[in-house]
């Protein structure tokens, strides 16, 4: 049974226990989500000026597009401000910033119709971030910038919590996409030719689940959560800011949702960053979950 807690009590352990259980957690705007998405939403127009980001497609061509997006993108990612922010957000939602530890946040893009849907502005196909070498307890964390609507928003596949979905993550490690495919994802325009992990069967896409809430609103999920990038028909661009975390208890225990169907190798355990001084995972604990046989991706099982 997958359910949507909103605006929970749960404190921040019962919370992940749940969100590892398959179940949904959203919460209104706050003070903090908002200022996250404010200065997303600042430094966006900013790139698009003098047009509004949400319309630009429609007066750019699609090369001067993703110019500014490549840009605008790392920007965001890599601004101090925006680690200050997550820390805030999060201390906020009752996280422990000592056990918390968090990645960079990224700005997603969806473009209307067929615009782009590929490299920086990748339309994500139904998927689990553990095919992509996730931990298992690892926790999404997806706000929308803007307003969105059911036709720009993100999609869950419920269905599919406990049922294997025959997929490409076999071929995936986390450390060969960063050497070989991640630096450039501006040159894919028109077509993405980057393997990445896909569904290799059809996909039963209903019932799904779109959660439509205002700008600043916080979407919190398990990575084993089938989700995808809803095809975009509102006539304008959807922005998102999404960012991961892993709790240092649950990772050194081996905790966090089950795995059904992740067969990929390697981490993004050397992503993390403590909360409170921006401290990786120690050492050992990121080359455990490397070492780790592929389908397991937990220290436990490399030991």
């Amino acid at each position: 049974m997958n359910s949507v807690f909103f605006d929970s009590t749960l404190n921040e352990a019962e919370r992940r226990a749940q969100i590892y259980a398959g179940q949904i957690f959203v919460f209104s705007p706050r003070p903090t989500s908002v200022a996250l998405c404010e200065f997303a939403r600042e430094l966006t127009e900013a790139a698009f000026k003098p047009l509004d980001p949400r319309d630009a497609q429609h007066s750019l061509p699609v090369e001067q597009y993703v110019a500014v997006l490549a840009e605008l993108k790392p920007r965001f990612i890599h601004h101090p401000k925006s680690k200050e922010l997550i820390r805030d957000l999060l201390a906020d939602l009752g996280c422990d910033l000592a056990e918390t530890y968090f990645d960079v946040p990224r700005l997603r893009t969806a473009t209307h119709g067929g615009y782009l849907t590929s490299g920086i502005a990748y339309a994500f196909h139904p998927h689990r971030d553990t095919w992509y070498s996730a931990p298992f307890s690892q926790i999404n964390f997806w706000l929308p910038v803007y307003e969105i609507a059911p036709e720009n928003a993100l999609a869950f596949h419920p269905a599919y919590w406990r049922r294997p979905l025959r997929n490409g993550s076999r071929r995936y490690n986390y450390a060969e996409w960063n050497r070989e495919s991640r630096r450039n994802a501006a040159q894919h325009i028109k077509e993405d030719t980057r393997d990445q992990p896909k569904p290799e069967e059809p996909v039963e896409l209903d019932p799904q689940l779109r959660v439509v809430c205002p700008p600043g609103g916080a979407i919190i999920f398990s990575a084993a959560q089938l989700h995808s990038t809803v095809p975009n028909t509102s006539g304008r661009t959807r922005y998102s800011v999404d960012f991961r975390t892993v709790n240092l208890t649950d990772v050194m225990r081996g905790g966090g949702a089950p795995n059904i169907d992740s067969e990929c190798t390697g981490t993004t355990m050397g992503d993390y960053l403590r909360g409170t001084d921006l401290s990786h995972l120690p050492a050992d604990i990121i080359r455990q979950y490397d070492e780790a046989p592929a389908g397991t991706r937990t220290a436990e099982a490399a030991r």
